[in-house]
């Protein structure tokens, strides 16, 4: 049996990366509830959490300050790989250069790099400040990143999320990109943000953005993995320029993860029903394991959701979730952790092989998984 159960580790709201004796700890955690894939942060809030040498030469400085003379990323992946979990680091700020700084350190260097709105103002949404990613620096830049980790470390991928690829859809009123817009079609960009062609033009420009990300780590290694993690279609296209029904349709990406982050079950359903009838094909449903939110600010997942929404899972022919994220399994004395453990995580899955994620699914593969539908749902009720 194979599926695809993954988990996020943050460095906010989270000691797990404080040390290498938490990441063991927690890493020993995560494969005796069985887990078999982590998905690590190593891009936050303007900084790195591995030293990087191109942080160094454009930035001035290396690493995020927490973490100064420790590799944070060498650390889990070395306790990782010691008790067999896949890792994928997570860009998690993307194209984001900061949250309520008015673009942090990074635009203070780079002014330049700024995305801007209509009014010229630098772009700002759900307060983070944005690069523009439009602009060719900015996506070298990234890249750079990318492949720095790519060529470093011992790991099985990469991982976007809704801020790479991806940009606010109030955004792209810079110089450089209205003179593009303008040479193509002989007009200014709309003042509507969501104008449907000014909309698939951006967009574009990303999607070409992951291609070209696509080949370079491929060019490095055809295995890893090439993991992105939207928010969900096609709400993300609208306002973030994440034309993700692309991405699967020209084979960008390997596996898909849509933030299907629902507070309750049967807004969970409504998504991932909508998903496996109207966003993916059979063949690619393989590729694909939601997003799944266990814990924010003061909100937890009760057992009964946790249950049913893994349950929905497999019976829609989706073998995996990624959930976000790690802290949410300790809180109440491991409580979610325990129903993953004796339920639906009972048995150990293999993670999929990058063979395994090109191929469709089985006409019958529903059947199978139907029959243990009715026990999974009743397994909260022992928590």
């Amino acid at each position: 049996m194979s599926e695809i159960r993954g988990i996020w580790i943050t460095n906010t709201d989270s000691a797990v990366l404080d040390s290498q004796a938490n990441i063991a700890e927690a890493m020993n955690f995560l494969t005796a509830t069985g887990f078999n894939v982590v998905f690590p942060v190593v891009w936050s809030k303007g900084a790195t959490v591995y030293p990087s040498q191109v942080m160094r030469s454009q930035f001035g400085f290396a690493i995020d300050p927490r973490y100064t003379d420790r590799d944070p990323l060498a650390e889990l992946v070395a306790e990782a790989r010691r008790v067999e979990l896949k890792v994928i680091p997570w860009f998690e700020y993307g194209f984001a250069s900061s949250y309520n700084q008015n673009g942090g350190q990074l635009l203070a260097k780079k002014p330049e790099w700024a995305a801007r709105d209509c009014n010229g103002n630098l772009l700002k949404k759900n307060g983070f400040e944005w690069m523009n990613a439009l602009d060719s620096q900015v996506q070298d830049f990234l890249l750079s990143l990318i492949l720095e980790v790519v060529n470093n470390y011992d790991i099985d991928g990469i991982q976007g999320d809704d801020r790479i690829p991806a940009m606010p859809c109030e955004g792209g009123y810079d110089a450089g990109t209205v003179a593009r817009y303008r040479q193509k079609f002989r007009r200014q960009p709309p003042s509507n943000p969501q104008d449907r062609r000014w909309l698939q033009w951006r967009a574009d420009i990303l999607t070409n953005f992951l291609a070209r990300l696509n080949r370079e780590v491929k060019a490095v290694n055809p295995n890893l993995l090439i993991s992105m993690a939207p928010s969900i279609y096609d709400w993300g296209y609208k306002e973030y320029l994440q034309d993700s029904q692309t991405w699967l349709q020209r084979g960008l990406v390997d596996l898909l993860h849509p933030q299907a982050y629902r507070r309750d079950f049967n807004s969970y359903k409504q998504i991932v029903d909508r998903l496996v009838k109207e966003q993916v094909t059979p063949q690619q449903r393989s590729r694909v394991a939601p997003g799944v939110l266990l814990n924010i600010s003061s909100y937890r997942m009760t057992p009964q959701y946790l249950s049913q929404a893994i349950a929905h899972n497999r019976y829609c022919g989706i073998n995996g979730e990624v959930f976000f994220f790690y802290e949410g399994l300790r809180s109440d004395n491991n409580a979610l952790a325990k129903v993953l453990r004796n339920g639906a995580y009972a048995k150990s899955a293999a993670f999929p092989s990058v063979a395994n994620l090109a191929q469709p699914q089985p006409e019958n593969a529903g059947s199978s998984v139907a029959r243990g539908i009715q026990n999974l749902l009743k397994l909260w009720q022992r928590f």
